[in-house]
């Protein structure tokens, strides 16, 4: 009876693919990503984390300012303050992104893979998976807050032009508060005086070359874009300030609309309710007036009393502006 001995011999022909020395090294691949990946990731969450929290301490440590009592809001405070926790914000993320490449670069180069020896192949692909989904989550919350401060930016800069343009006429015509809250919303700009009240709420939009905007019923219309804008919010707010200022004084105080778009070239003034102006033409509101609403040194008095409490830094660390 004679003994059959089989031999295996693997043996690599010229011209086909290594199957099994193919896949080792992929997995040798997928072991050294996913190797580097895990210390990347957990030491950028830890980063993201202490950096969040040193961003909470220190907006509770710094909220409450000395002499509050005695500071007023700025032009576009609200604006300022959100653009800084944005700038805030993107700096993180932008840092936590280049934490995890070092990282990943070094853990890489030192091998880390032997963090996953001996773990199924699915099983790494499917950490990939996972970890490139929240790359691709921070990545979307990164371009949103870019573009969100990018907005807020252009906010901020138009109600400062604006509320630097109102400080320059305001002498011997009134006084300006900024930010100023009603129940229907926040008014940029509120300018009281014996005069009158006026409330000055300013729509930003990047000019175009050679771009107007004009007043429609209660639409404003910028061209040549076609883009169009509701101010119905914004007449909402002045009849809300309207009737607080009427509980107050026992009788009714008219407060004038004025609509600021900087940067555009105004065409045309249809509207009686509402005076339409760019950062150029505002000082136009100082002719804007009826004798009808002059108010008594008693009632102008009283308003500036309501709006220095409500404007005060003192109300913003009770009830900060939305």
């Amino acid at each position: 009876m004679s003994n059959v001995i089989c031999v295996t011999v693997a043996m690599s022909v010229p011209g086909y693919p290594d199957v099994y020395g193919g896949q080792q090294v992929l997995e040798m691949d997928i072991e050294g990503f996913s190797g580097a990946a895990t210390v990347a990731l957990a030491s950028t969450i830890v980063f993201v984390l202490i950096a969040k929290s040193w961003q909470i301490i220190s907006r509770s440590v710094s909220s409450h300012p000395s002499f509050a009592d005695s500071i007023m809001r700025e032009a576009a405070q609200r604006f300022r303050d959100e653009f800084d926790r944005l700038t805030s914000t993107q700096s993180t993320y932008l840092s936590a992104g280049l934490v995890f490449v070092v990282l990943f670069v070094a853990a890489y180069v030192l091998e880390a893979e032997r963090l996953y020896i001996g773990y199924p192949l699915w099983q790494l692909y499917l950490f990939l998976i996972v970890l490139l989904a929240g790359g691709l989550l921070v990545l979307f919350r990164l371009v949103q807050t870019i573009l969100t401060r990018h907005r807020i930016r252009l906010l901020r800069d138009a109600n400062i032009a604006i509320g630097h343009q109102l400080q320059r006429i305001a002498a011997g015509f009134g006084r300006v508060y900024h930010d100023v809250e009603t129940s229907a919303g926040i008014i940029d700009h509120i300018i009281i005086g014996q005069n009158g009240a006026y409330a000055v709420n300013v729509f930003a939009r990047r000019p175009a070359k050679n771009g107007n905007v004009q007043l429609d019923n209660n639409t404003l219309l910028f061209e040549p874009a076609g883009k169009i804008r509701s101010i119905v919010a914004t007449a909402k707010k002045t009849a809300a300030l309207e009737r607080e200022f009427r509980r107050m004084l026992d009788h009714r105080v008219r407060v004038r609309s004025v609509i600021a778009v900087p940067g555009w070239q105004v065409t045309g003034q249809p509207s009686d309710e509402h005076l339409l102006v760019n950062d150029r033409s505002l000082p136009m509101l100082r002719g804007w007036k009826d004798q009808a609403d002059y108010l008594m040194n008693e009632d102008v008095d009283a308003l500036h009393k309501l709006l220095t409490s409500r404007c005060s830094l003192v109300d913003d660390t009770q009830n900060p502006p939305s």
